[in-house]
């Protein structure tokens, strides 16, 4: 059983609501009050010195919800290690894991994976990052940018499940929880040399965003998956490159 036992109102509610929202059974008490025979984990306040002979988690009022993954933890038993998957695309699809159990998830463009990741790895203990190895170039750019982290890159063969009715766009994100329980190669960075189709793609990305029809050059396209480009900086050096020079003409 896990037992709020804190005066400190921010707390309390806080870590109330996180619990209330995830369905998990709980009771309260005051913190000079005797724990249920029941308790397991107690939640107090910070400079709440708990006089009790089971585990307690020290809540920040300003992370309830960190709160509550250490209680959780606590409660699976195990390690409680911090692992974060990462199905690489566009849009990542990232699982965060604690034990066996998926403490979060995230869906957001692929510029905005290495903040995610970093908020959750923050105050985490040894906290491990896996990333498919799919969609080659956006997963290069996201291991790149990724805090100071353990690293691993897995092979995310069949980690994407058959969805049946209703859970489309739901894809990424189970891929990433597969993905976060699959042992990968530990790396620091991913070197790679886009493919021939890689660039066609890009290319044709770039054609379908361009205003006038017209897609941007293999060099640029290379320059793009690399990350050294976004392809709308691509498209505004191809209409650049298109100008004719003004010292051109009549003299």
């Amino acid at each position: 059983m896990i037992v709020v036992a804190t005066g400190d109102f921010e707390v309390y509610h806080g870590v109330v609501n996180e619990l209330r929202d995830r369905g998990v059974r709980f009771t309260t008490v005051e913190p000079d009050e005797a724990l249920p025979g029941r308790a397991s984990v107690a939640v107090a306040g910070p400079n709440e010195d708990l006089d009790v002979s089971v585990p307690v988690v020290t809540a920040d009022p300003d992370e309830p919800r960190r709160a509550v993954e250490d209680v959780l933890a606590v409660m699976r038993g195990g390690d409680g290690r911090t692992v974060i998957g990462i199905d690489p695309g566009d849009r990542p699809g990232i699982a965060v894991t604690v034990g066996d159990s998926v403490v979060a998830a995230f869906h957001v463009p692929a510029a905005q994976t290495a903040d995610v990741v970093a908020d959750e790895c923050d105050d985490a203990a040894n906290p491990l990052v896996r990333v498919g190895d799919g969609a080659r170039t956006t997963g290069a750019r996201i291991i790149d940018d990724l805090p100071d982290v353990s690293v691993e890159l897995v092979d995310e063969t069949g980690t994407t499940p058959y969805l049946g009715t209703g859970a489309r766009g739901m894809s990424d994100v189970l891929a990433a929880v597969n993905i976060a329980r699959i042992e990968g190669e530990e790396i620091e960075s991913r070197d790679i040399e886009p493919t021939a189709g890689e660039l066609k793609q890009i290319k044709a990305r770039s054609r379908d965003q361009s205003e006038t029809n017209r897609a941007i050059d293999e060099a640029l396209a290379r320059r793009v998956a690399v990350g050294e480009l976004t392809i709308q900086e691509a498209l505004a050096q191809h209409r650049g490159d298109d100008e004719p020079d003004e010292r051109d003409g009549d003299s």
